[in-house]
Order: structure tokens, then sequence, then C-alpha cells
């Protein structure tokens, strides 16, 4: 799995993309100068850095995502079980289980996911 990482505020630059594309880089550095107060400069060399990771393309002056946000989650996640848990989801669940910080709520809704998938597979 390729490793691909974001500071804090560069992630919130990607989800200005994320939450607009297709947009063009004008339009882009536009929204970057009224959201996080950046130059144009400021953007297009975050944007260039960011296709360089492959998780943006810019063609032709339209930005579109490589890698979705959801991808780029799932991706973060998994990372952070293999650094953290060996790779394992029970290590991760167990650390929440054991100190009781999940609500009746949220077990069911783990329940579903894993019977939905349990479908899928």
């Amino acid at each position: 799995m390729t490793d691909i990482t974001m500071g804090a505020v560069e992630s919130r630059f990607a989800r200005l993309i994320w939450d607009n594309e297709p947009i063009t880089a004008a339009e882009l550095a536009r929204l970057a100068d009224r959201e996080l107060k950046w130059k144009k400069t400021t953007a297009y060399t975050a944007l260039k850095r960011l296709c360089e990771k492959g998780i943006f393309r810019n063609d032709s002056g339209v930005v579109t995502s490589v890698l979705s946000f959801g991808e780029y989650q799932s991706r973060q996640s998994r990372r952070f079980l293999e650094d953290n848990c060996g790779g394992s989801l029970p290590v991760f669940l167990a650390a929440f289980t054991k100190k009781g910080d999940l609500s009746r709520e949220d077990l069911a809704e783990i329940r579903r996911m894993l019977d939905d998938y349990e479908r899928e597979v």
C-alpha cells in the first residue's frame, strides 16, 4: 500500500477539492484564498504537491481526484491499524470495548456493518 500522508492544513485544502470537484485550478485558488487565506501561488504549490502524491490530477486546469476521500480515509485507517495495532482490527476494537466507550448505538452500527460485509463476501 502506498503511503500517502498529508498534514492538517494540506488536508483542509484537499477537502476543498474533494468537496468541489471537478474544479478549475483558478476557482480552487480563489476558494483557497477565501477559506484558507492562501495566495494563489501557495494554492498552486499545494495542488502540485498533492498531484505528485497521486491524490489529485490537474488536466488542462481542471482538478479532479485520483483517490476519493473515502479511499484516502480507508488507507489512513489501515495505516493506523498497521502502525498501532499490528494490523489487527480486533486489537483496535478491544481498546474501546475494555473501557466501555461504545454505546449501544455504536455496537448496533458495528454489527450492521459486519453483517453487510459478511453478506458481500
